[in-house]
């Protein structure tokens, strides 16, 4: 399966998302919508699934190297990670708000495709590339969902204690993954080029951005009168994200750095 099958299976798989997200807020008045919502989530997650396994197949490497690849499985987690968080909270927004930032992300892939070649250089060729991308991109789809929460927190009145229970476990779970993902490159790095460390760009700003949600724990712990406080902190820290993930791509300083494949 190649790059050039991707729209046969992208286009199906944000009809189906996009369409679940419309359903699901039929569940109040239509008793067959959540079944319907269901069944369209999970095929459009198993459909963008079998791309991936296909493409991954073909290529005869770990599809996470380049920018569009890594896309792929921000799509697939939150999608995933949005199905399931709706399973449990039965937040019907949190649904919604998921499947269409996954299709946005599957759209600008359609529309600004990677080059996707078989070759992975010396440096990925490592049992630590993949456990590496993909707990890192775990956690930003994690981290992502409790983003849109936090919109949602905002545009509300207290009490908060709902939507506090779902922040609290995305947060947790997602910073989990991150630190996960940091001493899983820490340990690479150390294979690879000598040091666990070298405060390069990508480096800097993960550890930014870690130290940013790790202020968000913090602030939950401080009491109630900062409930507030801790819904502004988490869109700050998914910009932090965004920046660690694409934003130093674009900074002089990353042409050389050791993260630039």
């Amino acid at each position: 399966m190649t790059w050039n099958n991707f729209i046969y299976f992208a286009l199906p798989a944000v009809a189906l998302w996009l369409a679940a997200g419309i359903t699901v807020y039929g569940i109040k008045t239509h008793r067959h919508a959540s079944l319907f919502t269901n069944i369209l989530m999970l095929a459009g997650i198993a459909m963008f699934a079998l791309f991936i396994t296909g493409f991954w197949i073909n290529i005869e490497r770990p599809p996470m190297r380049t920018m569009g690849e890594t896309r792929l499985w921000y799509s697939f987690f939150l999608s995933a990670t949005g199905y399931l968080a709706y399973c449990r909270w039965k937040y019907t927004w949190l649904l919604s708000f998921t499947a269409l930032i996954a299709s946005v992300f599957v759209l600008i892939n359609l529309l600004k495709p990677e080059i996707h070649s078989k070759n992975l250089m010396p440096a990925l060729q490592s049992i630590w590339f993949v456990p590496h991308v993909t707990s890192y991109i775990l956690s930003y789809a994690m981290l992502g969902a409790a983003t849109v929460g936090s919109f949602i927190g905002l545009r509300k009145t207290r009490p908060y204690s709902n939507i506090f229970c779902f922040l609290d476990n995305m947060v947790y779970a997602g910073f989990g993954f991150l630190i996960l993902g940091m001493l899983m490159g820490a340990v690479w790095a150390k294979e690879a080029w000598g040091h666990y460390w070298s405060w390069d760009p990508k480096e800097t700003w993960a550890f930014v951005t870690a130290l940013a949600y790790l202020a968000y724990i913090h602030i939950r712990q401080s009491g109630a009168k900062y409930e507030k406080t801790a819904l502004w902190i988490l869109p700050v820290a998914f910009i932090l994200l965004m920046i660690t993930w694409v934003g130093v791509n674009y900074l002089p300083s990353a042409q050389e750095s050791i993260h630039a494949y």
